[in-house]
C-alpha cells in the first residue's frame, strides 16, 4: 500500500470511527428517553437510587431491575465520556455533575446518595 492509499484508508477508518461514536451517542441518548417512564417508576418504588457517580444504584435486589440499570448506566457512561471530552474533563466529573443536576430536579421520595456515600429521600 503505498503512501497515499495508506493516508486514505487511515482517514476513511478515522471518520467512521467518529460516525460509529454519533451514533453510539444518539443511540445512548434514545434509550435513555425511551426508558424514562419505567426509571419514574423504579425510582418511586425505591427499586433503584442516584448515586453520587451519576450512575443509578440497584436498592431493591431482582434480575429485570439490575438488567435495567445496567443498560441504563452503559448509556450514561458513554454520555459522560462524550461530555468530558467536550470539556477536557473526565467522565468521572462529568457523572459528578449530572448526578447534581439528577439530584435537583427529582421528585420527593426519590433515593439519592450524598457526597459522603450515605443515601437519603428526597
Amino acid at each position: 500500500m503505498n503512501l497515499l492509499s495508506r493516508s486514505l484508508f487511515l482517514a476513511v477508518l478515522g471518520a467512521s470511527a467518529v460516525v460509529a461514536q454519533a451514533a453510539d451517542i444518539d443511540s445512548a441518548k434514545a434509550g435513555m428517553r425511551e426508558r424514562v417512564p419505567q426509571l419514574d417508576q423504579l425510582k418511586a418504588s425505591g427499586a433503584v437510587g442516584e448515586a453520587n457517580t451519576g450512575l443509578l444504584a440497584v436498592r431493591s435486589p431482582g434480575a429485570e431491575t439490575e438488567k435495567f440499570v445496567a443498560t441504563e448506566n452503559a448509556d450514561r457512561a458513554i454520555l459522560f465520556a462524550e461530555l468530558a471530552k467536550k470539556t477536557g474533563g473526565s467522565a468521572e466529573s462529568a457523572g459528578k455533575v449530572f448526578a447534581k443536576q439528577i439530584a435537583a430536579a427529582s421528585k420527593a421520595g426519590v433515593w439519592l446518595q450524598r457526597e459522603d456515600g450515605g443515601w437519603f429521600r428526597k
